[in-house]
């Protein structure tokens, strides 16, 4: 037999970009877990971090989301645009300025949407929406205030405060928006991303999917213990590399429509999760279709749940995005 063709992610050509910061203004000294993050990246730009795990076929990933369509009708999977109407914590960074889109995301960090919304509502009322200059020079204890509502409001306030310095110290200004130009590529704005401290890859995504209209596919909990229950990942895979793989195997086209679908089910159905003993499409799918046995059935969901609960622990006790 052949050996099976390592799976790639097309590159694109590298113009020169429409501003100049990216070039001219040096990075500043990486922290240990900002070199870890870049180099992850370099090391996964285009070839999977499991090249040899065939799963999931671009039929797979069309199977998927036809069923969560059908069983989620009234959730859309047709992408949305941008608006400055959204609140970022709720749409996922769903806005069209680059930082309040990961502010947003970043607020939706180990909190359910409703606390995040409500945090970056109270944010936006304390320091008027956008105001980043205000948020960046205002007393630590002020921007905690504003956000005690979303949970680990500590950890976050810090995070936003010092990604806003670094903004400023890198581009002169509070702005990201130079990201949102046609000549960036995908690769150069997940790198400058990431190498904010508190952004993580799945963060980074977020604001390429839903901020910038890119075709990414963000990997978060939900998305995560799906995927491990489809096996579309192997099972030593963290969530890290999940998104790695994942990102290279499902089709552009699916991307956002499958994340958004797998989130909402994710968080409804409770078929697949807390010993998932009541009905579920994916459950049924994986029977019918795949010809999983309803032992193993009973066994992939609890190791998916566990992993992720696991998961979410160890990154919560570092702060780490989830």
């Amino acid at each position: 037999m052949p050996p099976r063709p390592r799976i790639k992610r097309p590159r694109s050509p590298s113009p020169a970009l429409t501003t100049s910061e990216l070039s001219s203004v040096p990075p500043s000294p990486a922290s240990p877990q900002k070199s870890k993050k870049l180099k992850l990246l370099d090391s996964y730009a285009a070839d999977s971090p499991f090249p040899d795990y065939p799963h999931p076929t671009p039929e797979e990933a069309s199977e998927v989301h036809t069923l969560l369509s059908k069983h989620h009708p009234t959730r859309s999977s047709v992408r949305k645009d941008p608006s400055v109407a959204n609140n970022s914590a709720q749409t996922c960074g769903g806005v069209p300025n680059v930082i309040d889109s990961l502010i947003g995301t970043i607020l939706s960090q180990n909190t359910s949407s409703r606390n995040s919304s409500a945090a970056k509502k109270n944010l936006d009322d304390a320091f008027e929406r956008n105001n980043f200059a205000r948020i960046a020079s205002a007393p630590r204890s002020e921007v905690v205030a504003a956000l005690r509502t979303g949970g680990m409001a500590n950890k976050k306030a810090a995070t936003i405060q010092n990604l806003l310095a670094s903004v400023k110290d890198r581009h002169g200004d509070y702005s990201l928006q130079h990201l949102a130009g046609k000549g960036v590529t995908d690769d150069e704005v997940m790198k400058e991303l990431v190498s904010y401290d508190g952004v993580g890859p799945k963060t980074a995504s977020c604001v390429l999917l839903f901020c910038l209209g890119r075709d990414s596919f963000a990997v978060d909990t939900h998305v995560y213990r799906l995927s491990r229950l489809l096996g579309w990942v192997p099972q030593k895979a963290d969530r890290v590399l999940a998104q790695a793989h994942l990102d290279l195997r499902i089709p552009d086209e699916l991307k956002y429509g499958l994340h958004v679908l797998m989130v909402t089910h994710g968080r409804q159905c409770s078929g697949c999760k807390n010993q998932g003993k009541g009905p579920c499409p994916l459950k049924a799918y994986l029977k019918e279709r795949r010809g999983v046995k309803e032992e193993e059935l009973d066994r992939k969901v609890e190791d998916a749940e566990q992993e992720v609960k696991e998961e979410f622990l160890e990154a919560t006790m570092h702060g780490q995005d989830v």
